[in-house]
């Protein structure tokens, strides 16, 4: 998890409140099992943050290429 996801609002679909349960208190000796239900999320996690960083560095290279020689004097 990203520590911009934390202040980013709970409205989008990455974080669904009722599916989570780790709340943990402090006598709480063992681990979490992961499951593969757990793995699945984790993984289409880690698939929809790769689409958003590439869709992402897609744009910068757009914004910050060089621009064209041609005859576009109207941008001036």
């Amino acid at each position: 998890m990203l520590l911009t996801e934390f202040f980013k609002s709970t409205d989008t679909d990455h974080y669904k409140e009722k599916d989570d349960q780790s709340v943990l208190k402090l006598d709480d000796t063992r681990k979490v099992r992961l499951t593969l239900q757990h793995l699945n999320r984790l993984r289409s996690a880690n698939d929809i943050r790769k689409f958003e960083n590439e869709k992402k560095s897609d744009e910068l290279t757009d914004q910050y290429k060089a621009p064209s020689e041609g005859g576009d004097e109207s941008a001036l």
